[in-house]
């Protein structure tokens, strides 16, 4: 009876896969995994049928088989299940036990972003002004009178 039951359990569990441009774990006896893509939020558990979906930048969750949930903060990324493998690819995550140090982790990515898009905005503005003021020097006649 206890071979029998360990195989039923074997079989309610599936195997997650974390990839980023850094990091990459297996992670084994995962029940559920819950997440969000455009058309809202979704869960998948063992033995579901082949899908594919773009997550948005949030959280995911994850139940091990002992129970315990862990979390993820990610920037978006792809999720693929296939053959009771579930692969999630994004740019980078941050995994945790604890829902406030992931949420803090996410605050902290959204501000470092934030921070990035003004910078490359500000950068941008320059190159414009930049340009302008090179093309309007080619537009002044030789002698210096407009």
């Amino acid at each position: 009876h206890a071979r029998r039951a360990a195989e039923l359990k074997a079989m309610a569990e599936f195997v997650l896969h974390l990839y980023s441009a850094t990091q990459y774990e297996r992670i084994e006896g995962v029940e559920s995994f819950v997440a969000e893509d455009p058309s809202g939020s979704f869960g998948v558990m063992a033995n579901h049928a082949r899908m594919l979906a773009c997550l948005d930048f949030g959280l995911a969750r994850f139940r091990k088989a002992d129970g315990t949930w862990e979390f993820l903060a990610l920037p978006g990324g792809v999720a693929y299940f296939r053959d009771n493998e579930l692969r999630l690819s994004t740019r980078r995550y941050f995994r945790h036990r604890d829902l406030q140090r992931a949420r803090g982790e996410l605050e902290e990515q959204i501000r470092a972003e934030e921070q990035d898009l003004r910078e490359i905005r500000n950068g941008l503005a320059r190159l414009e002004r930049d340009m302008l003021r090179q093309l309007w020097k080619s537009m002044r006649p030789a002698g210096g009178v407009p």
